[in-house]
């Protein structure tokens, strides 16, 4: 790597970051069924129809997991809990087989020295909830307020820190307008809908956490940095709409309590009446805000329906996701967050990329993922030296894993994982960031 930890703050943070439906192995512990099992079932949603049963098998191989967090020096892991595994029909009685594995996960974090930083969701909604609308039915807060308070009575005391809900934007426009994530819905009056209620239930798991005491309370939004394709007032107008609903939709409903224009354009007939009187539980005070960042999308108009945009492709580098790599994007969405959090801590809850390992020898060359940390790391330290207050950068991800609908072909992993042995090999970027950090 180029740069040491000596090339940061005293008491800046180092992590390693996951999700608990790409690791755990969802098959085991008592766990009930989520959309994600639904959706890989249905031909032509995931390669291969891979789905999260085994994974990685973090559920039972977590403390040596564990062990490679800490032996490569990082400070910080960061975690999710599934809902489903917590209370398997998604509201009720909790399985306490769930609960005691993330007594046990947490625990030997601190064994190890590591700050737990947990995410209560990260994308995997209970089948009975599902099958009751999801994040389309406004209950769904009152839903996720009961799992909130039932995962903080048990853990809240131990964790450095939460955040609701990683990347409401996948989770609302991913999974209803595109249909790429589950449920795999294209309909834009429930993505209004459930991008609404993906910030309605934040604001009452906050409003929960905070009743228990807890502090340190934060939310993780996903940005792209968006540009338009060419010069012309109409390819601005759709770099605009597509930050809009990207970036600041959230941005804004979080830190402003009101929604862009440029979204509301599309949105206003399909959000729920009285939508607005929900801002004040929205807007709730933040202790630290994440931001995960992988790209910039160049932006096109179209002649169809809203949001009249498209994606065209860049002529920069890009990653085996075809995702260009664009470290200024970093720099560029740290600086716009300061404007929106203030003097509020950030953090770069992920950041990473999928790159084709090549493994010789029992060693995993990954040259270009070491590449790309340190573009990004410098985009970071360049943001710093301009007055963000970024206090840590969490890599994703610890080790390869079910990346959702491409199923596990594409790797982000610090660690290779072979998926027939579960066999974890440290590639050369964990071995490189070990270096910087000791």
């Amino acid at each position: 790597m180029d740069f040491t930890r000596k090339d940061y703050p005293e008491g800046f943070l180092f992590g390693a970051s996951t999700s608990s439906y790409q690791i755990e192995g969802h098959d085991f512990g008592g766990a009930g069924p989520t959309h994600w099992d639904t959706f890989a079932a249905t031909p032509g949603n995931v390669v291969r129809a891979e789905h999260g049963g085994i994974a990685c098998d973090h559920y039972h191989r977590f403390e040596a997991d564990l062990d490679l967090v800490a032996d490569a020096g990082f400070d910080v892991y960061r975690f999710s809990t599934s809902w489903a595994r917590v209370m398997p029909d998604g509201i009720g009685q909790p399985n306490e087989e769930g609960l005691d594995f993330y007594d046990r996960l947490v625990d030997a974090m601190l064994e190890r020295d590591l700050k737990p930083a947990a995410t209560l969701y990260h994308w995997e909604m209970p089948s009975a909830l599902a099958d009751k609308g999801g994040w389309t039915n406004r209950d769904v807060a009152s839903w996720f307020a009961e799992f909130t308070e039932i995962v903080s009575r048990r853990l809240g005391d131990r964790l450095w820190s939460v955040a609701p809900i990683n990347e409401p934007w996948c989770v609302g426009w991913m999974g209803h307008f595109l249909g790429l994530h589950a449920p795999g819905l294209r309909d834009i009056r429930a993505t209004a809908r459930a991008m609404h209620h993906v910030l309605l239930a934040h604001g009452r798991s906050i409003e929960v956490m905070r009743s228990l005491g807890q502090d340190k309370l934060g939310a993780v939004f996903n940005f792209e940095w968006a540009e338009p394709a060419d010069d012309s007032p109409e390819a601005q107008r759709a770099a605009e709409t597509f930050d809009g609903y990207l970036n600041r939709f959230f941005v804004e409903g979080v830190f402003r309590g009101r929604y862009p224009e440029t979204v509301l354009e599309g949105f206003a007939p399909h959000l729920p009446e009285g939508y607005q009187d929900d801002f004040p539980l929205i807007t709730q005070k933040l202790d630290w805000c994440g931001l995960n960042y992988y790209t910039r999308k160049l932006c096109a108009p179209t002649d169809g329906p809203w949001p009249h945009q498209t994606e065209v492709e860049g002529p920069l580098p890009k990653t085996l996701m075809g995702w260009e790599i664009y470290p200024d994007g970093l720099y560029y969405s740290l600086k716009r967050l300061h404007e929106y959090a203030g003097d509020m801590p950030l953090y770069v809850t992920e950041n990473g990329l999928a790159s084709p390992d090549v493994i010789e020898g029992g060693k995993v060359d990954d040259q270009p993922r070491i590449d790309y940390l340190n573009q990004h790391f410098a985009a970071a330290r360049r943001a710093m030296e301009d007055g963000v207050p970024l206090n840590g950068y969490f890599v994703w991800s610890l080790m390869d894993n079910y990346e959702w609908a491409l199923g596990y072909e594409k790797r982000f992993g610090l660690v290779h994982v072979d998926f027939d042995s579960l066999e974890r090999t440290p590639k050369a970027s964990y071995h490189a960031l070990k270096r910087a950090l000791s």
